[in-house]
């Protein structure tokens, strides 16, 4: 992650749906992505990665030039909004850690 400093690491555990109910209609893939869309024009972004298993459980880590763009992005109106709903609906957990980036490694295979 060229620039990138910081990353942001949130695991989180969305509502497991009940049998046979598919996944759960609450608005959350659309907030999700308003999110990315969002944070990406902020001032510091560098990029994102995301995956979320059947299970529910998934892992978001946002890389970040610096600690204040960071907290400016935390602090933002709309995603203060999504951090509400996340945890009125969204998620049965979360765990969030900020870590500064001091090594960064890439593998590739030749195709």
């Amino acid at each position: 992650m060229p620039n990138a400093r910081y990353a942001v690491i949130f695991a989180s555990q969305r509502p497991r749906p009940a049998a046979g109910s598919g996944a759960p209609s609450d608005g959350y893939g659309e907030v999700a992505d308003r999110m990315v869309e969002l944070a990406s024009r902020q001032p510091g972004f560098v990029a994102v990665e995301s995956a979320r298993g059947a299970d529910g459980f998934g892992i978001t880590v946002s890389y970040w030039t610096d600690r204040a763009a960071i907290e400016a992005w935390r602090d933002e109106a709309e995603h203060r909004v999504a951090q509400r709903l996340g945890r009125e609906r969204f998620y049965d957990s979360f765990h969030l850690v900020v870590a500064e980036l001091v090594e960064e490694r890439s593998f590739e295979r030749a195709r």
